[in-house]
């Protein structure tokens, strides 16, 4: 995978870094391939335990025309500190030792319901970056929808007045516009860590006998962070009833348009657009 400045490296890069032995590049690898914006989205190590601080420009200096035998006035910019939290996403996986034997391939088994543990945890992450709230759930960190919830400059409004609105978001990718974190001095990405053979009390039948069983964590360290709030353009309130029946439908390529020319420099960072399946199936169809 290409990078973007020596610090920004996607998720399948910083496994490859940090884990040699290639367990974790393959649950990478898995999660790309359910989470598309995983193969878009750079990642930086926090420089705090629990997220990121990084210094925002807020303002130009003032620069003025000089005419002979007169001077100018010194000036300077404006900056603002924006710190960036981390979230924990956690889960554990436990098989009845017995179960996972029964076919006489105890690691087979156990691979596919981690792969159903692989995709939750995708599913889940995936919807905290649209729709993660740290003022309801301070244990999520702010996702997209959050960070551009009113219409303006970087907030195009699709005109939808019914209650199936959805958006479309482009996202510009970089160490200097937006890009995903890890905190400092952990692992970047899905962490999955193979506890083995261990006794565990059950919830079936009754409560608190105990059971061996085979048990796996996973676990997942990750924020968001906007250093650059120009380089994101939400399309809001697209009605997806209308899109359908093609009746009084957002003309889905012209708010596109409108989307880029909205970022100021596309040469910044990697560029994608994200949208629900429905939405991309009218954009096809529009687009004919």
């Amino acid at each position: 995978m290409a990078t973007i400045g020596s610090n920004a490296l996607t998720l399948a890069d910083w496994a490859k870094r940090l884990d040699p032995d290639g367990k974790v590049p393959m649950v990478v690898e898995l999660l790309s391939q359910t989470n598309q914006m995983l193969d878009d989205m750079l990642f930086i190590e926090g420089n705090l335990p629990t997220g990121h601080r990084t210094t925002v420009r807020t303002s130009l200096p003032s620069v003025q025309w000089r005419r002979l035998n007169e001077g100018v006035a010194p000036s300077k910019s404006t900056t603002a500190q924006v710190t960036e939290e981390c979230g924990m996403l956690e889960a554990y996986c436990e098989v009845d030792k017995d179960l996972a034997e029964l076919n006489g391939n105890t690691s087979e088994f156990r691979l596919s319901e981690a792969a159903a543990f692989i995709e939750a945890m995708s599913q889940e992450m995936q919807s905290t970056m649209i729709y993660g709230n740290a003022s309801t759930a301070p244990e999520e960190f702010n996702g997209l929808a959050q960070r551009y919830s009113a219409l303006g400059q970087n907030v195009i409004s699709g005109s939808g007045a019914g209650s199936d609105n959805s958006s479309i978001y482009l996202c510009l990718w970089g160490a200097q516009t937006a890009h995903g974190i890890f905190p400092k001095g952990s692992k970047a990405g899905l962490q999955h860590e193979d506890l083995g053979l261990v006794t565990v009390e059950t919830t079936a039948g009754v409560a608190g006998n105990r059971m061996r069983a085979y048990q796996d964590h996973w676990q997942w360290k990750c924020g968001l962070s906007v250093r650059d709030w120009r380089y994101i353009v939400r399309i809001a309130n697209i009605d997806i009833s209308n899109l359908v029946a093609k009746s009084s439908a957002a003309d889905l390529i012209e708010l596109m348009i409108k989307a880029i020319h909205r970022i100021p420099n596309l040469g910044a960072g990697r560029a994608a657009f994200y949208m629900n399946r429905t939405v991309f199936q009218m954009l096809d169809i529009q687009r004919r």
